[in-house]
């Protein structure tokens, strides 16, 4: 019998109780978790498997992270029925992998130093000479850099990105919580990319922050899939399939937008981008190039 499970998650520590805690009680099946950013999620599994040190039976991580898994042949196949609930594109034609959640990015401000009437409506207005110098960005979000290029036209929006970088400036900083713990500070007064649950939950505290959205709204998919090495494949293809399930309430309940089109979001009602993992994967290079030298280059 297989009553434990090994998970390598990026999902922030404080929200992985109340995900795993009822899946336990319902299926006997205990969980351990290793948690990290989905860089190192996903450098560990690919360094674990290649030394043939099958430790971890489920990874959770971004859908970029998980299509590398796969790219890498150390994913399995699984069927579930919940694909046919999920938001389209949630699961690629090889069903190694399904997307769970999508994080939206959204525009933090802190409430005392920018007011709701100043706010940007759209991508443009962010070359208004106010914002000079109180733009925050997250050091990693390429891919949010990448999909804003692409629907605005790649001539079109690198040079809106150009334009930004020269003219207001953006300043980088390391990691979505910090970034929003900088808004809730007054430190950054408005952050580009941080990601919807970030600013929502900290307002809900009582802090001075909240967030507006940018449309298209930029979202990237987390995803669960079912490592080929896994010492417990049925209890782990069982968590798969209540991740995309039974568990989409629980994700909804921390303010984030569940694949899963049965679970009411108010999230459903902006117009969306998703990230392409595979795009962001094939040009990488070309693509981490022009970011480095606009944005990186351009961080005041």
């Amino acid at each position: 019998a297989e009553g434990a499970i090994t998970l390598y998650t990026s999902i922030a520590e404080k929200d992985l109780k109340p995900l795993i805690e009822p899946f336990e009680k319902k299926y006997g099946v205990k969980v351990s978790t290793w948690r990290a950013s989905g860089d190192s999620v996903m450098n560990r599994t690919l360094n674990e498997t290649k030394a043939k040190r099958y430790n971890v039976d489920v990874v959770h991580a971004g859908t970029v992270e998980l299509e590398v898994l796969h790219r890498e042949k150390m994913l399995q196949a699984v069927a579930s029925p919940h694909f046919a609930d999920l938001m389209p594109g949630s699961v690629p034609n090889h069903k190694e992998y399904a997307t769970t959640i999508y994080s939206m990015w959204v525009q933090a401000y802190n409430t005392g130093n920018v007011k709701k009437t100043d706010l940007p409506k759209t991508y443009q207005d962010l070359l208004d000479p106010k914002w000079k110098g109180r733009l925050g960005y997250e050091v990693e979000n390429i891919d949010w850099f990448v999909t804003v290029v692409q629907s605005m036209g790649e001539a079109k929006g690198l040079q809106f990105f150009r334009e930004l970088a020269s003219t207001n400036g953006v300043s980088v900083r390391k990691g979505h919580t910090n970034l929003t713990n900088m808004v809730a500070a007054g430190e950054v007064p408005m952050a580009l990319t941080v990601y919807n649950y970030m600013p929502e939950q900290l307002k809900k505290k009582g802090a001075p922050i909240d967030w507006t959205v940018l449309q298209p709204a930029v979202v990237r998919g987390n995803a669960v899939g079912v490592m080929k090495n896994a010492k417990n494949p049925a209890a782990a293809a069982l968590f798969m399939d209540y991740l995309l399930g039974e568990g989409q309430q629980a994700y909804a309940d921390l303010e984030y937008l569940p694949a899963n089109t049965k679970i009411p979001s108010t999230l459903r009602n902006y117009k969306m981008l998703v990230v392409d993992p595979e795009e962001s994967l094939d040009r990488r290079d070309k693509w981490r190039k022009l970011y480095d030298d606009i944005i990186m280059r351009g961080a005041k």
